[in-house]
């Protein structure tokens, strides 16, 4: 059942929350669908977002290209959009524009009946040497994710946090740091960030991590060398860096590993349990999420209408918005979860 969504104008009727999703009444399209539908608009690569099974796909060609690698002929037929190219579905105007979360990443910019909606999908609005940064579009209604949307989540810089995994590669020169990432975006800007901040060293790989980092390289996204931590002999390891999946840090292949001290690259290492549960010695606190500043900031700067909250932590987020005067509400979107990678 399709229930249109209300802003303070009155019935906002033209976009709608569906068992499906977020669906776009005269374009007859959903964004981000949580289960196969006619026509999907997809903001970006990672699971919870992009999902087979759709008949049309409309996506930025990075996002396409990895929606083929992950789910072959069930990605649907794909038709790539770049960024800022101008589509009319339907009786709505289409636009891309890039979010800052990961290669391909992008906000979906609706227009229809003289309003301008933002789909941010996830974005940041930190320096990411991976994928093209942010771009602020003004907008009538800005729907936007909350995965940090409490005080507390405010990260320090990334740089800060590489600075912090190779003090520790020197206090440990004979351990091998074994440092989980998402495979998709995650991954590929640690190893950025390590040889923007001088280190030359091989960088080892979990086998999961591998399609995805040689996708960024085809890319352009110059990594260095990034040898198979599976088949490098034992002695190789010490005192370097390898990087494997969250769930893969405890699994028996991590043992042929010369006294691994574990990290964690995620926003949610700010919270210390968390940590202690995945028995994490090094905490990294480096997201491809905005964070609670850069969310409210980012509100601020686009001066919305209204704000439509989801993903995340939306009860916050709409409390802020109301008390600055910006009419808000929570969508409550099904389908979206909390990874380790974010």
């Amino acid at each position: 059942m399709q229930q249109p969504v209300k802003n303070k104008s009155g019935p906002f009727d033209w976009l709608a929350v569906t068992e499906a999703g977020l669906y776009c009444r005269p374009g007859g399209f959903h964004v981000d669908p949580s289960r196969p539908v006619p026509k999907a608009l997809i903001t970006h690569g990672h699971g919870d977002h992009a999902r087979p099974g759709h008949a049309a796909v409309l996506t930025t060609p990075a996002t396409g290209a990895i929606m083929r690698a992950r789910f072959g002929a069930e990605a649907g037929a794909i038709e790539p959009v770049r960024y800022g190219e101008e589509r009319r579905i339907g009786e709505v105007r289409v636009r891309f524009v890039p979010a800052g979360h990961i290669l391909g990443s992008a906000q979906i910019v609706l227009e229809h009946a003289g309003r301008r909606v933002v789909v941010s999908g996830d974005y940041k609005r930190r320096r990411d040497p991976t994928c093209a940064p942010f771009e602020p579009v003004p907008c009538d209604v800005f729907i936007t994710e909350a995965t940090f949307a409490l005080p507390v989540f405010r990260h320090p810089p990334a740089e800060a946090e590489i600075a912090r995994l190779l003090e520790s590669l020197r206090l440990f020169p004979e351990r091998a740091h074994l440092v989980g990432v998402y495979a998709l975006g995650k991954c590929q800007r640690v190893i950025a960030l390590l040889r923007e901040a001088g280190y030359d060293r091989p960088i080892y790989l979990h086998g999961a991590l591998r399609a995805l980092t040689e996708f960024y390289v085809a890319e352009g996204v110059p990594l260095g060398a990034l040898p198979d931590a599976t088949r490098a002999a034992k002695d190789a390891m010490k005192g370097a860096v390898v990087l494997a999946p969250p769930a893969a840090i405890g699994e028996r292949w991590s043992r042929r590993l010369p006294d691994p001290l574990a990290a964690l690259a995620s926003g949610w290492m700010r919270v210390r349990q968390r940590a202690k549960q995945h028995g994490i010695e090094l905490p990294l606190v480096i997201s491809d999420h905005a964070d609670w500043d850069e969310l409210t900031a980012t509100i601020t700067e686009l001066k919305p209408g209204e704000v439509w909250v989801t993903h995340g932590r939306e009860e916050a987020l709409v409390h802020w918005c109301r008390s600055q005067g910006i009419a808000a509400r929570a969508l409550m979107l099904a389908g979206r979860a909390d990874e380790d990678g974010t």
